[in-house]
């Protein structure tokens, strides 16, 4: 079984900084992409950053130049550094990955549980 535990949310000030992590535990083989989602109550998760195996990152538009994603493969763990928050970014933090736990599976999605993040003065 592979479990995804996110960690790092909170409440922070506008302009303020949080550094998310989500580390995954269980049988992996191999970890290929590393995403962090965000969902706010009635509206579609949305994909904020992700990471690929080549360290080749993207990020939403709204936060480029702000959130940087980076992985530690050794760990199995996924970062999201977030800088110059504001009130628009509160929302559940989701962390995805999508690995292999063997050979003789294919590739699979997982979802962490999720972290809250509130921006607020």
């Amino acid at each position: 079984q592979v479990q995804l535990v996110e960690s790092g949310g909170g409440l922070v000030q506008p302009g303020g900084s949080l550094r998310l992590s989500c580390a995954a535990s269980g049988s992996i083989l191999s970890v290929y992409f590393m995403a962090w989602y965000r969902q706010v109550p009635g509206a579609q998760r949305e994909l904020v950053a992700g990471i690929t195996g080549g360290d080749v990152a993207n990020y939403a538009d709204s936060v480029k130049g702000r959130f940087t994603i980076s992985r530690d493969n050794a760990k199995n763990t996924v970062y999201l550094q977030m800088n110059t928050l504001t009130p628009e970014d509160t929302a559940v933090y989701l962390c995805n990955f999508r690995l292999q736990r063997a050979l003789s599976t294919g590739i699979q999605g997982y979802w962490g549980q999720g972290t809250q993040v509130t921006v607020s003065s």
